[in-house]
Parts: C-alpha cells; sequence; structure tokens
C-alpha cells in the first residue's frame, strides 16, 4: 500500500511538472511572437515618424507599442510564477531526498559495523555449522544470502538518491538562473514602457493646440467611411439579387414544374444558398476563430464597432470593420476561398475588393492596385492586391470587413489571435 501511495504521489508529481514545462514552452512562443510584433510595429512607427505631418498617427502606432510591452511584461510575470513552482517543488523532492538518503545512511552504517563484528568467514562458518538440524542450516545460509544482497541493494539505492539529489540540484541552480535572467528582462521591459509612455505623452501634448483641427478632420473622415459603407452594402444587395436570380434559374432547370418563387423585399438581404453555395457558406462558419490575417504583418489601429475616439474621447466614432496598420508595400490577402464579386473603385487612388463566400462577405479597402477581377475564384491567403500608403501620413491601412449578407460581423472574432 506504501508503494503505492508512493508511486501515486510520483506520477501526480510527475503530470504537474509535465503541465507546468508545457505552458513555459507556450509562454516563451508567446513572448517570441510578442516580441516579433513589437519589432514589426517599431519599424512601421519610424516609417511613419519620417513621413507624418500630423502626430496623430505616430500616436496611434505608439499606444499600440505600449500595449504590446505591457503583454510582454504580463508575459514574463507568468514565466517567472511558474519558474517559482517548479522551483519549490524541486526543492520539495530534494528536501524529501535529503531525509531518505540520512535514514540510509545511518541504516546501512548499522549494517556496516554488524557486518564488521562479524566479519570473520570462520564465524560466519559457524552460524551455520552449529545449526541443530540442515533446515535449519538451510535457512541459515539463505539468511546470510538475503542479508548480503540487501546491504548491496541499499548501497546501490543510496548512490541512486545521491545521484538524484545532485540533478535536482543541478536543475534548481539553472532555474535559478532563469529567474534571474527574467527578473532582469521584466525591470529592462519596465523601463522601456515608461519610456515609452513618456513619449506619447509629449505627442499628446503636442495635438492638444491643433485639437480643433484635428476632431474637423476625424469628423470628415468618418463621413467619407460612411460614404464608402453605404456604397459597399449597395453592392452586397445588388450580389444578393445576382445570386439569388442564379439560384432560381437552376432551380428552375432542375425542377421545370415546379412554381418559380415569389421575389419578396427581401430577397435583396439574404441570399438563398446553392447546394454548393452552401458548402462554402458552413466551410467559412466552421473556420471562425481560425480564419488567417488579410495582411502577412500588421496590428488593429482601430477595431470594429462604436467607441470613443482614442485620442479625443469626446468623439464618438464608427467602424463596420476593422483598420489594420502594415508595413509599406504590404498586400491584402483573401482569408478564405470564394468568388470576386466586385472590384470597387472607391476614389482614383483608393480601390477595395469583395469576395463572397456562400452568404458571407469580406471586403478589402484601400487598395492601390488590384490583382484580382470580378468573377476570379480565390484560394485562402492569395494575395488579391497591393495596400495603399498614404501619402499624408505615410501609414499603410488596410479596411477589412465581414458580413452575413448584409449584417456585419467584427472581424475579431473570426479571425486567429486578434
Amino acid at each position: 500500500m506504501l508503494k503505492f501511495l508512493i508511486s501515486l504521489v510520483f506520477i501526480c508529481t510527475s503530470s504537474f511538472m509535465w503541465s507546468q514545462s508545457s505552458q513555459q514552452e507556450k509562454l516563451e512562443q508567446r513572448k517570441a511572437q510578442i516580441q516579433k510584433e513589437i519589432r514589426e510595429n517599431e519599424e512601421i512607427l519610424q516609417n511613419v515618424k519620417k513621413k507624418e505631418k500630423s502626430a496623430l498617427s505616430v500616436i496611434i502606432i505608439q499606444e499600440n507599442k505600449i500595449k504590446l510591452k505591457e503583454k510582454l511584461i504580463n508575459t514574463t510575470e507568468k514565466q517567472t510564477k511558474l519558474l517559482n513552482n517548479d522551483m519549490y517543488i524541486n526543492q520539495v523532492k530534494i528536501n524529501k531526498l535529503k531525509k531518505e538518503l540520512t535514514v540510509l545512511k545511518e541504516d546501512y552504517a548499522k549494517m556496516i559495523l554488524k557486518s564488521y563484528k562479524s566479519r570473520s568467514e570462520q564465524s560466519r562458518a559457524m552460524f551455520i555449522l552449529s545449526s541443530e538440524n540442515f533446515l535449519q542450516a538451510y535457512k541459515r545460509a539463505q539468511y546470510m544470502k538475503q542479508y548480503t544482497n540487501y546491504r548491496k541493494s541499499q548501497g546501490e539505492e543510496i548512490k541512486s538518491k545521491s545521484n538524484q539529489l545532485i540533478d535536482y540540484n543541478g536543475k534548481l541552480d539553472v532555474q535559478k538562473v532563469a529567474k534571474q535572467k527574467l527578473i532582469v528582462e521584466n525591470q529592462k521591459d519596465r523601463l522601456s514602457l515608461v519610456k515609452e509612455k513618456q513619449e506619447q505623452e509629449k505627442v499628446v501634448k503636442s495635438i492638444k493646440k491643433d485639437k480643433n483641427k484635428i476632431a474637423s478632420e476625424i469628423r470628415k473622415r468618418q463621413q467619407e467611411a460612411k460614404n464608402i459603407d453605404r456604397q459597399i452594402d449597395r453592392l452586397i444587395r445588388e450580389a444578393i439579387a445576382e445570386a439569388n436570380r442564379k439560384a432560381a434559374a437552376e432551380n428552375a432547370k432542375a425542377n421545370p414544374n415546379a412554381p418559380a418563387p415569389k421575389v419578396s423585399s427581401s430577397s435583396s438581404s439574404r441570399i438563398i444558398l446553392t447546394a454548393e453555395a452552401k458548402i462554402l457558406a458552413d466551410n467559412f462558419r466552421a473556420n471562425k476563430g481560425k480564419l488567417p490575417w488579410p495582411v502577412e504583418k500588421g496590428f488593429v489601429s482601430l477595431p470594429y464597432g462604436d467607441q470613443p475616439h482614442p485620442q479625443f474621447s469626446s468623439l464618438q466614432i464608427h467602424n463596420s470593420g476593422v483598420e489594420i496598420t502594415t508595413e509599406q508595400g504590404a498586400a491584402a490577402r483573401a482569408v478564405f476561398a470564394g468568388e470576386v464579386t466586385s472590384v470597387i473603385i472607391l476614389s482614383p487612388v483608393n480601390k477595395a475588393v469583395m469576395i463572397q463566400h456562400g452568404d458571407y462577405f469580406t471586403v478589402y479597402q484601400n487598395l492601390s492596385s488590384v490583382y484580382v477581377s470580378k468573377g476570379d475564384k480565390v484560394s485562402i491567403k492569395q494575395e488579391i492586391g497591393k495596400i495603399r500608403t498614404s501619402g499624408e501620413t505615410g501609414r499603410t491601412i488596410l479596411k477589412f470587413t465581414i458580413s452575413q449578407n448584409t449584417t456585419y460581423n467584427n472581424p475579431a472574432s473570426w479571425l486567429f489571435n486578434m
């Protein structure tokens, strides 16, 4: 029973240690990803600073950098906490081994002393020969053999536990070094974060004097965004109507005697799915939360929905999708397989691509050039156009929307790790 309990404790401890190690690996991967995002953010920031006439874009990018550094500090703190747990477990094992070794060595010393007192072959032989009968002599011989084997096994166990103790002490030393490294990293990141926030405060103060001008510019851009949303909504309704006409024609061909479906007022706001379109829509829906980003690198500079402006809280802004700031020269890419239903000219320098995925639509705005045409079938991650870099701000921003029929969805719920 005792052996069973010891084995059970060992298995549980080993499983816990494996779980801790797995969590450490995941945190290390997450930290590496955050550090990569910080480097990319810094590249974008430096590029914008060279061209920026207004400080507003710098503030937005700088704000994202601050958030990333806060995530990095949080991840490092989680790593330190896990490491503390590992160190505690190792210390418990070391203390347990030390106690076991003390008991083993004391028992072994007693055995050696006893063996020394009866060390002569003659005394051992006399012990056997003085037996009253053969059976007793046999039992005494077996006892001597078992005693010798037990003493040998005790010596081996002492050696094994001593090696374990050396191993655990070595692991503990490595963990202490790793912990110290994490502490230094954390201190360095915290100092860097303080510096970033101080720089951010300076830039924020610098735009206060231009508040009215910037607020007017924001309102103007919001109105432009609303006009574009209306234009895209009209094109989505046209695409739905076209899809429904095709579905009706296919149905009439397959069932010539069936009555033609009545066209309702909602026919331009909801797609009647064909069998093929239903499969595509189901596949798209099944990948919710797992879709790739529409850019290879970048960060969300304006999230979805109604929200106060990041720098001017009195201004309420609306975003039908997400705005992703990326590097200059970056390409937009399809987040899923589908068919291009529209290539939209929003202005002489601003184009958009609409892709249908069953009854879902994804739209990619602010493209300077387009690589696809209406009717093209596209695959997941296929490049569909080059994202425009603003001559005024130096920022390269893709606006990305997802809708089911005419109802906009939050892209953060669909894209992986957004």
